[in-house]
């Protein structure tokens, strides 16, 4: 595949790790990321069944176990901090503790992914992408900074609010299905005193939790609503994001302490509960990976192994094609279709539990078939004869 290009649009756990399986199977990447540097913050993330394989296959998974979040247990509680609930043997945000899945913070895994691809793969910052037309010889691409380039391929695999989906598939409101629940998630003290632990409060349409990060350093803080209709905001618009997040909550527990928190955090991010739904993952020389093509939102606790698993597969079956797109993305989502409306299916499993106010053991029984989906698929070898290293 050497000398075939291909842009990656978006620099998160998706595209990165597609640009990683890309040089690995010898193609010339570039990805481009409007953002000046990679992401920093983020919640804290799993890596599960057959996404272990990938990572390990990739070679970072001692690294992966060496920074994950070292919970010792995790509570319940209601609005005015009673505690409900109490475990040392699973977490709300991670599962069982002894089960080989890692809870890993993102900026962490996005930091072991980016050095992964070391010097080979050329990167963008703060940069995006304006226009895109395709003819047969290759997909010509005009950025926002006036820039123009012609590549063989491009993958979009920037996240919810895809700019790729939106311009090659058409606006977004065709493809999302709103779950009902808006989130944030941002670094704070460790105001609590939690010693690698984390809290949790769910009262009437508000909830969230506290958990510790960084050898209890700091805490990530996650903080939401419900809202039965999609809301009307501007998803670049950070300091708009934190107003209206300010209005919906009340006083709940320790909520309107963590908010204090908020207006200085620096790495505040706010979406959407959602999922994207598509009937094709590409379109010409165009394909869509993880959340950009089969997001399956945080409530599903798959994201980012369907975001590995899925550039696994999409860098291994364009490679086994041979400079074939077409039959290179029609194997990519043969392979992964079921694997993906199986693991959106957990997510919507999850939503009418919390709607219907239930108790953690129906939780648990969900994470019983979360672990059964995770392991489902069994991961192709891919090993061209032209494989770079």
């Amino acid at each position: 595949m050497r000398n075939t290009r291909v842009l990656i649009s978006g620099a998160g756990i998706a595209g990165l790790a597609q640009a990683y399986w890309l040089d690995h199977h010898g193609f010339d990447v570039t990805v481009v990321e409007r953002a000046a540097e990679p992401r920093p913050g983020g919640q804290a993330i799993d890596v599960r069944g057959t996404a272990l394989a990938v990572a390990e296959r990739m070679g970072i998974l001692p690294d992966m176990r060496r920074l994950k979040t070292d919970m010792r247990g995790s509570s319940m509680v209601d609005g005015s901090g009673k505690e409900l609930y109490s475990s040392t043997e699973r977490t709300f945000s991670g599962g069982d503790l002894d089960s080989p899945d890692v809870e890993i913070m993102r900026d962490d895994l996005v930091g072991l992914l980016r050095n992964a691809t070391g010097d080979r793969v050329e990167y963008l910052f703060d940069d995006s992408i304006a226009a895109i037309a395709q003819d047969g010889d290759g997909v010509h691409v005009t950025f926002e900074s006036g820039v123009a380039r012609s590549y063989d391929l491009v993958v979009g695999a920037d996240g919810l609010h895809s700019n790729v989906r939106r311009l090659v598939f058409g606006p977004e409101t065709e493809f999302i299905r709103h779950l009902g629940m808006y989130v944030a998630v941002y670094t704070a003290p460790n105001f609590l005193g939690l010693d690698r632990w984390q809290t949790f409060c769910m009262e009437g349409g508000v909830g969230g939790g506290v958990m510790t990060a960084r050898g209890n350093g700091e805490v990530r803080v996650y903080v939401g609503f419900g809202s039965e209709e999609p809301l009307d905001y501007d998803y670049r618009d950070i300091e708009a994001q934190k107003r209206l997040l300010a209005d919906r909550i009340g006083d709940v527990w320790v909520f309107p302490t963590a908010l204090k928190y908020m207006w200085d955090a620096p790495d505040f991010h706010f979406d959407a509960m959602a999922q994207i739904h598509l009937d094709r993952w590409s379109r010409g020389r165009v394909a869509l990976l993880g959340d950009a093509g089969y997001c399956g939102s945080p409530m599903s606790g798959q994201g980012t192994s369907m975001a590995l698993i899925g550039a696994y597969v999409l860098a291994g079956e364009l490679a086994a094609a041979d400079g074939d797109h077409e039959a290179g993305f029609a194997a990519y989502e043969a392979e992964l279709r079921d694997f993906v409306a199986d693991n959106q299916a957990l997510a919507l499993v999850d939503r009418e539990l919390l709607e219907d106010g239930a108790e953690v053991p129906e939780f648990d029984n969900n994470t019983a078939r979360l672990t059964e989906v995770a392991n489902s698929l069994t991961l192709k070898d891919y090993t061209p004869a032209n494989v770079r290293r």
